[in-house]
């Protein structure tokens, strides 16, 4: 708490470093705490809740787009009681810390020496002059063992997964994938989809029970973050799952080894690289908000996909046009394609790999916020910057978003704060995309539409880059939620469309009466995710009879089968059959022509 706030939305409890205000600065969630008045006797006190040893503090000033405000010195008092503070000296007396300069860039000051205590307060002795006291900050300091402290032992988080938590930068994370390698060499795979601006290979490891090929019938799922570079918690977590899922399979792990066998999992934990470089170089708390965001180059790879969405409704809403657009697999357009496309690498790597590979269920994992966002992430309305825009598949994503929120441990508590301005408790941890915020070109719409997979953002943590020590514990909070993600990948229909001579057939579309989006199939097998449900399903093929048939998805986990078997049109047969024998058919029209042109001969 502290002495005084200038209002509620300025309390203590927005003094978190690195939290972010909303663009209207409102009452209740802005950028800072910041004291009532301007005097040197205003203060913001933590409350460990136990003994600790102090050993900094990290400072920063009011994140805002309208003011600049923040502290330019001041001085910590320690306290056990909260009544009776003793300020931090040295041979001359109270210390006196230099704050920051300006408001974004974080500043540490470390202690001359750790001190043990349960409060800890800092006190503003100057500050911008133009401004008033507003400070976000972080403590550093290592709790003590409290073994008479029922409270703090029944609610510590522990874990008993024997898992690496540690922050690996790139030659790290390299070698664990290895080490997992050598550990589960039958069921992984290690390989790249391209190189980072610097020339940092993109390193996926697959888990599969066949690594290296797609089985006919088995689902392809991929799990991808770090599109920010500084959003370092999902990286971690991937690295963590791919060494879970090694051991637990090892051990015989019934619910493991079903998945493993059963699917094809790909696990890219670091899209940009570079990035995380720089915000690993920085470290934890110092990377402020956006240190290593983008892509060597600025671009920031999760809104650097084709903008699809737009196609699709100009052809809609033009009826008359003459440009259709698929309802799915809507082409790339060619501008992008250009060499002068404003396109990171990183982001033509992933989508050379998406389209390389049949994958029908995604996530990507960022961080700074606890929520699952779902397509579409752009609003359809050009005059609106929030507005719920569903796709077709609308309760389908709503069920995946809900999967991973209802199984984390934190993401649908009503007990919670709300991370920065948002609070997303009344869709249970989950948002539409374009109700949260307009993006054009996310990979998600882009996923939906270019391709069969459906993928959303899956944000892990208030916390982008959280301190090692934390890391069992956002373990902990989403491991669940990691694998029961991974599960919905097998739920509504799969099935082999065939043709007569029980040969797959590659290309065709699979439509759901009643759901405007199609998908396609692979080497002629498909997965549809749906609901549970009654649906009418129809399958076309060019050169081919369309075929019909209604498929039942149930409550239980595994996708219903429902396959087709398709014959070839008249049509497709004669034309089979004469170019079998060196003639090509003619079109009709020719053909009526020559007969009428023999008739008249005859007639003469």
């Amino acid at each position: 708490h502290a002495s005084t706030a200038k209002r509620y939305g300025l309390g203590a409890h927005r003094g978190r470093l690195n939290i972010q205000a909303g663009v209207n600065e409102n009452d209740f969630y802005d950028g800072a705490w910041c004291a009532g008045r301007n005097d040197p006797y205003q203060w913001i006190e933590v409350d460990a809740r136990r003994l600790t040893k102090f050993t900094g503090v990290i400072t920063q000033g009011r994140n805002s787009l309208w003011s600049s405000n923040w502290v330019t010195s001041y001085r910590v008092l320690v306290s056990n009681d909260s009544h009776a503070w003793t300020a931090v000296r040295n041979e001359s007396g109270d210390v006196i810390f230099e704050g920051n300069s300006e408001k974004e860039i974080p500043v540490l000051n470390m202690l001359p020496e750790p001190l043990v205590a349960r409060y800890i307060r800092i006190n503003p002795r100057s500050w911008f002059q133009e401004g008033s006291i507003c400070m976000r900050l972080e403590i550093l300091g290592c709790p003590l063992p409290d073994p008479n402290n029922y409270y703090h032992r029944r609610n510590e988080m522990t874990t008993t997964d024997n898992l690496d938590f540690k922050h690996h930068n790139y030659k790290e994370m390299r070698q664990l994938m290895k080490t997992v390698n050598k550990m589960c060499p039958n069921i992984t795979r290690i390989y790249n989809i391209g190189k980072s601006n610097q020339g940092l290979k993109l390193y996926a490891v697959e888990i599969s029970d066949n690594p290296g090929e797609h089985e006919v019938g088995e689902p392809e799922f991929r799990y991808i973050a770090g599109a920010h570079g500084n959003e370092v918690l999902g990286r971690e977590l991937i690295l963590l799952l791919m060494q879970f899922m090694c051991q637990e399979y090892l051990a015989g792990n019934p619910r493991i080894v079903h998945l493993i066998e059963d699917t094809r999992i790909h696990l890219l934990p670091s899209v940009n690289p570079d990035g995380y470089d720089k915000a690993y170089k920085a470290g934890s708390e110092l990377g402020g908000w956006s240190l290593g965001r983008w892509t060597q180059d600025g671009i920031d790879i999760n809104n650097n996909f084709p903008d699809l969405n737009s196609l699709l409704w100009e052809s809609e809403d033009q009826k008359k046009s003459k440009r259709k657009v698929p309802n799915h697999h809507i082409p790339i357009p060619d501008w992008y394609l250009s060499e002068n496309a404003t396109v990171a690498v990183e982001t033509r790597a992933i989508i050379a790999w998406m389209e390389k590979i049949p994958f029908v269920l995604g996530g990507n994992l960022q961080g700074g916020e606890l929520v699952v966002a779902y397509p579409y992430d752009m609003v359809r309305s050009m005059w609106k910057t929030q507005d719920y825009t569903p796709t077709p598949d609308d309760h389908v994503f709503r069920w995946l978003a809900y999967s991973y929120a209802s199984t984390h441990r934190l993401m649908t508590d009503a007990r919670r704060r709300a991370c920065h301005t948002e609070d997303f408790q009344k869709e249970d941890g989950t948002v539409n995309g374009a109700s949260w915020h307009t993006v054009a070109g996310s990979i998600n719409d882009f996923s939906y539409l270019h391709t069969n997979c459906f993928e959303l953002s899956i944000y892990v943590g208030c916390d982008k880059y959280p301190h090692e020590s934390e890391l069992p514990e956002e373990w902990e909070n989403n491991r669940e939620s990691l694998i029961v993600f991974m599960e919905q990948v097998h739920r509504g229909i799969k099935g082999i469309v065939k043709d007569a001579h029980g040969k797959g057939i590659p290309n065709a579309v699979i439509s759901v009466e009643g759901v405007n989006h199609d998908i396609r199939t692979a080497d002629g097998d498909y997965w549809r995710l749906l609901n549970p449900g009654e649906y009418v399903v129809a399958v076309k093929a060019e050169g081919y009879t369309t075929a019909t048939k209604t498929c039942e998805v149930g409550y239980d986990m595994g996708a219903t089968q429902c396959d087709f078997t398709i014959s070839k049109t008249n049509l497709a047969r004669i034309k089979e059959i004469m170019k079998k024998f060196g003639k090509q058919p003619m079109s009709l029209s020719i053909r009526r022509l020559r007969q009428r042109a023999r008739q008249w001969r005859q007639q003469r």
